[in-house]
């Protein structure tokens, strides 16, 4: 059998970071089993599913390098979700339903005010043909539910394990809408198993779907594919995230300059016990895959952490590989390799390298310390400046003679230093950043000239 996933985003809003975890196990699993990935598009809600959003998946997934193997939108299979409802009404397990929405949530509310679950009561099947007419002759338009056999159905969870549902903790699920477009849970099932899907990896908000769902594959006489439901990821303060409201998009961390693998490593090792490293490359992260690592709990996704590895994930390029974005910048490809190995420990995002390009090709405004000692290193760091070529070395031999000269040491002698030549109080080790500077420079903002 080859393994194939799916990831079956709707075209609804923005995708978030809890869309991308579930697209990226998939993708994972599929590429750990040497299966295939299915990319589906959930558009059968025609009224919220735009264009636009679906340029949006499509470039976030290509950013992440989750590349399908085959990619479709269940509008394109209409016809075959029309044969499949015709089958289901001619086996008998499809009814016809009249209420409005407004009628089943004053329903629904008078169950929970009673202490009973909210669940359907079928009274839609007490309709006489009678009945029925009279409904259609007002201008009541049917919805079609799928009537559900009264049995336990149990299925062995890849991530949570066996879990058994009662189909009489559920309703009858809605497949057709009053407008006659399907609903997702009969697309998807249809779908799912005409196209050979093996293996269903969702979200957790999807357990009492699957129940029905099973129901409705042996309802088809087709074997259900595996289920695994990931726990929900959760914003900072514990909220559930929602591609409506566009929290934690994908796109807004690619715009703010964090690097594709350092969130596919975050998003990987999120949920379980692993300690979150960054990776080299997705193939890395296939080699180390595991899918019963993913814990029940729910996990934080905290921007702040991902940060923090973004910085890691920075320091694990070299410089052959960082070299075109740094050309992007202007840094010439004979100084790539020295200006990386000396500025990569110090990014957060690979667009901080602008600001210490800026630093070694100018101009750069120096800072000035206006006091007597800073002053005295100033002066003594002018009457020192060695004479080019220099080295790493340099630094360490020129500030020596200007600790000797102004008879100060520790941060009374490198902060005036640092200020002027790179009007930073932090950054890269200077004795990789001088040569680079070089002389000219140096001299001119240790006057306190912008060069």
């Amino acid at each position: 059998m080859t393994v194939k996933t799916r990831f079956a985003p709707s075209p609804t809003g923005r995708l978030h970071v809890g869309n991308a975890r579930t697209a990226l196990v998939n993708w994972l699993y599929a590429r750990q089993s040497g299966g295939l990935m299915q990319l589906r598009i959930d558009d059968t809600d025609r009224d919220r599913s735009l264009d636009v959003h679906v340029e949006g998946i499509l470039a976030d997934l290509d950013w992440l390098g989750l590349a399908a193997d085959e990619c479709f939108r269940q509008t394109d299979r209409a016809d075959r979700h029309a044969a499949a409802f015709d089958g289901l009404v001619a086996s008998g397990r499809l009814y016809p339903c009249y209420e409005t929405p407004e009628e089943l949530g004053i329903r629904r509310k008078a169950q929970l005010a009673a202490g009973r679950p909210p669940v359907y009561d079928r009274a839609a099947l007490r309709l006489t043909d009678a009945d029925r007419q009279t409904l259609e002759a007002d201008g009541r338009r049917p919805h079609w539910r799928f009537r559900l056999d009264d049995r336990e159905t149990a299925w062995d969870d890849m991530i949570r394990g066996r879990i058994e549902v009662h189909a009489g903790s559920l309703s009858d699920p809605v497949l057709i809408r009053a407008d006659g477009a399907p609903t997702y849970t009969l697309a998807t099932v249809v779908d799912d198993a005409e196209t050979g899907v093996t293996h269903v990896i969702r979200g957790e908000d999807h357990i009492t779907n699957t129940a029905a769902q099973i129901q409705l594959f042996h309802a088809f006489g087709a074997d259900e594919p595996r289920f695994g439901h990931l726990a929900w990821l959760l914003d900072p303060a514990g909220a559930g995230l929602s591609k409506r409201i566009g929290s934690m998009a994908v796109g807004d961390l690619r715009d703010d300059g964090i690097e594709p693998m350092a969130v596919a490593a975050f998003l990987t090792r999120l949920g379980t016990s692993d300690a979150v490293e960054p990776a080299p490359d997705l193939a890395a992260l296939v080699a180390s895959f595991d899918i019963t690592r993913f814990g029940r709990a729910a996990a934080r996704f905290d921007p702040a952490e991902l940060l923090l590895l973004n910085a890691r994930q920075l320091r694990l390029a070299d410089a052959a590989a960082a070299a075109p974005r740094l050309a992007a910048i202007g840094v010439p490809d004979a100084m790539a390799p020295a200006f990386w190995d000396a500025v990569s420990g110090n990014l957060e995002r690979f667009g901080d390298a602008a600001i210490w390009w800026r630093v070694v090709a100018g101009p750069v405004d120096p800072v000035i310390l206006d006091d007597d000692t800073s002053r005295a290193v100033l002066a003594a760091a002018r009457d020192t400046l060695p004479d080019e070529p220099w080295d790493e070395a340099s630094w360490g031999l020129w500030t020596k003679a200007v600790q000797i000269r102004a008879g100060v040491k520790g941060k009374a002698l490198f902060r005036p230093l640092r200020l002027a030549l790179t009007a930073s109080e932090h950054g890269p080790e200077l004795k990789k950043l001088l040569p680079m500077i070089g002389r000219a420079r140096v001299l001119a903002r240790l006057c306190g000239e912008a060069a």
